[in-house]
């Protein structure tokens, strides 16, 4: 057997042919997450913007003997992976002893489209597979058809990402998850499904591609998704517990579970299904009289509801004719059966109404009724649990420091500080004892944040109230605005801020075009910020994390406030009261964490390549005056800092005058 070539021999290689530049921090992690995945030890590894850390850890995950995923939290970075640097990495290194440059992508069920969805129809509420083409939505599904058999025919992927523009609901009208889906055996579509023929590639693939969403269902909810691996490298690791906790977390409508009795009433003879329809009147009643938050204890109505709606569930389920003795499946039958599973699932965990959970009902609209949430009030035991101990974890992105340090990404993921295994100690460290050992590193970043950037915070403005932005704060953007000459990336608390400021600048600044949130979808949006350097765009979360807009276009990134949980927010406000009964600092803990996460990710929109230059400014005077201002200017990245408006206004002249 061939001797695997170091990693530094193969990513000098990978890079030349990719005409890049190794960088001393690329080369540094490279070389820590092969011997993360050598010693069998986790590794979480700070990697700035610019470090070429996709490159840093695959180069690695192809040398290594066994199995690797790569999980990642945006679809952005996914693609960037698998449609660029996997095939080039792959071309690159092609033919090099002891190097498997096979991979694929693995996704969810629901994110491939059905062909039996496709071709028999979607079940109507009582069953039946019914075809749905008109109105506009009607066309819009024959076009998903006609994308999905032209797919199937070429050969493709059948990913939702490919397919032509659409809603949510219009996927799921070619679409199932797994508890509607027939099976592979019993589907007449079986051997050509495209969820069933990414899973047979990925058997095959030394490296897997998916997401952190599907990690979690696998490895923490012990649903067998991906095959058998030894390590797992999570890139945007920073987003790894929120997603977690979404994937972990249920929700249930009233006229959901109507809508789940309504179908089951075709296939089952007894009353069970009239059953559960009344139990949703029940639930629906219990509801509304229920007030929308968390519940630190539930009321005795909803309670009850909870559990009439769970039992019955289970007997409409134990209701259903058994499958044919011949193995023909009936599809309607089946997702009839699994949305009635659903619903029981759902209402058992909330009527359990476990110390572990945290249960809430969220505000209805005028299109959304109101509904009930379940999620769990931590997710670090179960990471810890369900997948540290039993797999190889590498954790990276360009923010793991909070204040300065790792504990507190470490912490939220499963991982102790006190098993840190601290530079220069031998790899063997910990090993004799319980506990899971790591290391934490940060390989830097080949920016000069002191030359190239400047934080500037606004301590003379007033703090932020909570009747949105106040003509000081309006004042202070437009003056930002018209010295950068647009060039602005705004990122609010809120819709509203995002859009009074939008509207400010738009009013007082009418030679410059300012876009909103909203306007138009995102990439469009984006699309006309980075065309016209004199724009404005102006925005909440999304914006957040999920731009990259390098060079001239973004010379301003304006943060109206530190971007702390809402305090009505029910499972950060039950997670802040669990930490601090448990004796520790609540507010730092969950809080302080969440926005310097969120600052560090916001503050990096702005320096992208090694030519950018320009401004952090926050508006909020908190960042200068409070005592917790130090973490959360800790977190970001080392900037020349000032709170002088005169200095910043002058500096942002000149760099607009040099982009001329």
């Amino acid at each position: 057997m061939p001797e695997t070539p170091a990693v530094t021999q193969v990513l000098t290689a990978a890079v030349e042919a990719l005409g890049g530049q190794q960088r001393d921090g690329q080369v540094a992690m490279a070389e820590a997450v092969a011997a993360a995945m050598e010693d069998e030890r986790h590794l979480l590894v700070q990697a700035g913007t610019g470090t070429g850390k996709s490159l840093g850890y695959l180069v690695p995950s192809l040398l290594h003997r066994e199995r690797v995923v790569v999980a990642t939290a945006t679809l952005a970075l996914q693609h960037q992976l698998v449609e660029r640097d996997l095939p080039r990495l792959a071309e690159a290194v092609k033919g090099t002893p002891g190097v498997d440059t096979s991979y694929a992508v693995l996704k969810g069920r629901s994110n491939y489209a059905c062909l039996h969805r496709v071709r028999e129809g979607v079940p109507d509420d009582q069953g039946a597979l019914v075809q749905m083409p008109e109105g506009s939505m009607g066309a819009k599904i024959l076009e998903l058809r006609a994308w999905a058999e032209k797919t199937a025919e070429d050969g493709g992927s059948g990913e939702r990402d490919h397919a032509p523009r659409h809603t949510d609901r219009e996927w799921r009208q070619v679409s199932v998850n797994h508890r509607e889906c027939l099976g592979a055996a019993k589907c007449p579509f079986g051997q050509e499904c495209f969820a069933e023929l990414a899973k047979e590639k990925a058997h095959r693939s030394h490296l897997i591609v998916t997401n952190h969403s599907l990690l979690a269902i696998d490895a923490i909810e012990g649903v067998p998704m991906i095959p058998d691996y030894d390590v797992v490298v999570v890139d945007e690791a920073h987003e790894l517990t929120a997603r977690v906790t979404q994937a972990a977390t249920d929700e249930l409508w009233a006229a959901e579970v109507e809508r789940s009795a309504r179908r089951s009433q075709r296939y089952v003879d007894g009353s069970e299904a009239d059953d559960l329809a009344d139990a949703a009147d029940a639930l629906r009643s219990a509801m509304g009289e229920a007030s929308p938050g968390r519940f630190e204890t539930v009321p005795e109505d909803l309670a009850d509801a909870l559990v009439l709606v769970r039992d019955a569930a289970r007997a409409c389920i134990s209701a259903y004719p058994k499958p044919d003795k011949d193995g023909d499946a009936d599809a309607g039958r089946t997702q009839a059966r699994g949305a009635v599973q659903e619903v029981f699932a759902t209402a058992e965990r909330m009527a359990a109404f476990s110390d572990a959970d945290v249960l809430w009902m969220g505000e209805g609209t005028e299109r959304i009724p109101p509904r009930l949430c379940v999620a769990p009030l931590q997710v670090w035991g179960t990471m810890r649990d369900k997948l540290l101990t039993d797999k190889t974890v590498v954790l990276t992105s360009a923010t793991l420091m909070l204040g300065g340090d790792f504990g507190a990404v470490a912490t939220g993921v499963g991982l102790k500080p006190t098993e840190r295994v601290l530079e220069g100690a031998p790899a063997d460290a910990h090993a004799s004892g319980t506990g899971l050992p790591w290391r934490g590193i940060d390989v830097g970043s080949p920016f000069d944040y002191g030359q190239q950037a400047i934080l500037y915070v606004a301590r003379h403005l007033p703090p932020p109230g909570r009747d949105g932005l106040v003509k000081a704060q309006l004042d202070e953007i437009v003056e930002l605005v018209d010295a950068a000459e647009g060039r602005t990336l705004g990122l609010f608390s809120s819709r509203r801020a995002a859009e009074t400021a939008a509207e400010a600048v738009r009013e007082r600044l009418p030679h410059l075009t300012t876009l909103a949130q909203g306007d138009a979808q995102l990439p469009e949006l984006a699309k006309q910020f980075v065309a016209d350097p004199h724009t404005c765009l102006f925005g909440t979360l999304s914006l957040w994390q999920g731009l990259d807009v390098p060079g001239d276009t973004c010379q301003l990134v304006l943060i109206d406030r530190i971007p702390f949980p809402r305090p009505d927010d029910p499972l950060m406000s039950a997670r802040q009261k669990a930490a601090d009964k448990a004796g520790g600092n609540g507010f730092m803990q969950v809080a302080a964490t969440h926005a310097a996460l969120l600052m560090a990710q916001g503050a990096g929109r702005l320096i992208r390549t090694t030519s950018d230059r320009g401004v952090v400014a926050v508006l909020d005077p908190r960042l200068a005056t409070a005592r917790y201002g130090g973490f959360l200017r800790s977190s970001l990245p080392p900037m020349w800092t000032t709170t002088d408006p005169a200095v910043v206004r002058k500096a942002l002249a000149r760099l607009s005058a040099t982009a001329r």
